[in-house]
This record gives structure tokens, sequence and C-alpha cells, in this order.
């Protein structure tokens, strides 16, 4: 597919980012069938960010848990770029995310990652990304879509930056490191209702074996995990809607909750 088209895709999907407009599926529109042109077009898509401004934070990885898959219709992983403008500190006991900003959001629930010593792939191990792991932490991914009613294939999905919405952190944890993260439990609570559950395995088996999965995916693309970079490592739960009021509660064991209210 020719530059130029490329590249216009990239500026609808950066328009729809800011108006808050979104677009018809460029599958559809733009014959975007290629995973190889939807990464370019993910590419160009931050290129336009950054060159406003934007910081890069880390990456996040998509699509991991095999409930996730069926609910958006793909069957493999993606990755995008956490942008610095949505991510949300904690600066008290309870998040506050602002729902005008997104288009049509939902959340998923996971473990960060934040990597100590710099990873590059191809050979990169489950084993390997523990030892360079500083320490982890649960975390609230918000996703969204720049695609119309979320009507996405995986070019779709890939090209608008892996669906990034936003994401929130609880607090670091090395110890962590030391458990076996598959058996590691998290319950969703939306509004006082238990949600939605799941355990670490729901990430390809392994959150870490994810984080592997990214290392290894960008060698492909002379890309590297380096020390600083935080990484999303896929959601344990079927990702769930959420309006303005909603008030969310990630519990984990040991944890404090981290809470998050869309106003």
């Amino acid at each position: 597919m020719s530059g130029e088209r490329l590249s216009e895709m990239a500026r609808l999907l950066d328009e729809a980012w800011e108006t808050r407009t979104p677009v018809a599926p460029l599958s559809q529109t733009h014959g975007l069938s290629s995973i190889e042109d939807a990464y370019e077009v993910q590419r160009l898509f931050h290129e336009r960010r950054t060159a406003r401004g934007e910081r890069l934070l880390g990456r996040k990885i998509g699509l991991t848990a095999r409930a996730v898959q069926r609910q958006l219709g793909v069957d493999q992983p993606d990755f995008g770029n956490l942008w610095a403008s949505r991510y949300f500190p904690r600066e008290g006991s309870i998040v506050e995310v602002p729902r005008e900003i997104f288009l049509q959001p939902r959340i998923e629930g996971e473990l960060a990652f934040l990597i100590g010593r710099r990873l590059s792939g191809p050979g990169v191990s489950l084993q390997e990304v523990l030892a360079a792991t500083e320490a982890v932490a649960p975390a609230f991914e918000i996703v969204d879509s720049r695609i119309r009613d979320w009507k996405i294939t995986i070019t779709d999905t890939i090209a608008d930056n892996a669906s990034y919405g936003g994401f929130t952190l609880g607090a670091w944890r090395r110890s962590w490191l030391s458990r076996d993260l598959r058996t590691l439990g998290m319950l969703l609570v939306k509004n006082g209702q238990p949600t939605a559950q799941g355990a670490g395995a729901a990430a390809l088996d392994h959150p870490a074996a994810a984080v592997a999965w990214l290392a290894n995916t960008f060698g492909r693309f002379g890309v590297a995990l380096e020390p600083g970079d935080i990484v999303l490592s896929g959601s344990w739960i079927p990702v769930q809607p959420v309006e303005r009021g909603d008030v969310c509660e990630l519990l984990l064991a040991d944890a404090e909750p981290l809470v998050l209210r869309f106003t």
C-alpha cells in the first residue's frame, strides 16, 4: 500500500482522537488488510502525536486473553504505545477520569511491568522478563476506539494504536515477582457489584509470557524494551463498558484496591 494512503489513514485516526468523532473501519473504507501496513499506520499516527509534544511512557499489549479475543473477533495479540497525556496518576484513594475525553471507552484489569533492564528479541524468555523487571503493579487500562461502534478487525485496532485510551496504576510491588503470577486472582467491582474476574493465566498463560512476546515481536522491528518502560501486559478479564458516574474497583490479594471514577 502506498505511503500516501497509509499517511491518510494516520491522519484520519489522529483527527478522530482530537475531535472525538469516530471513523468507519479502515479495513472497509481503505482496504487495510495487512498487519504490516496496520503497524505502519500506527507508527505514523504516533509520529503525528509526538510531533505535537506527546511523550511515550511505554507499551501496551492487547488481545492476550482468549475471552477478549472472542469479544472482539480476533485471534492474536497486538501492541501499541502508552501516551503520557492519558496517564492518570493516583493522587488519593480514587483516580478521577473525565469521561468526555473518550469516544466509546471500556475498561480492563491487568498487570503492569516496570522494565529495569533492556530486553531485546528474538529469543527473550518468560524467565528473562521476570529477571529484567524492576516491579509489577495492578493496572486499569481504558481502551477506546476511533473506529465507529467498535466494528474492528485486527488491522483496524492495530492502526488505532491498539485501541489505546488511557491507564492508571496501583502501587509497584517487587515482591510479586517471586509469586506464580498465573494463579494471582483479580476481581473487578463496578458500582459496588462484582462484575468480572480472572487470573494471570488469562494473559497468554502468564503475564511475563506476554511481555516476552512483545520483546520478541519488537525484535523484528529493531526495537527493544528499555529500562523505565512501563508495559501493560494484557487484560485478565473481559472488557467492560463504562460511562460517566461509574466507579470501578480492581481488587487483588494483598493489594490496596485501585479505584477509578468516571466524572
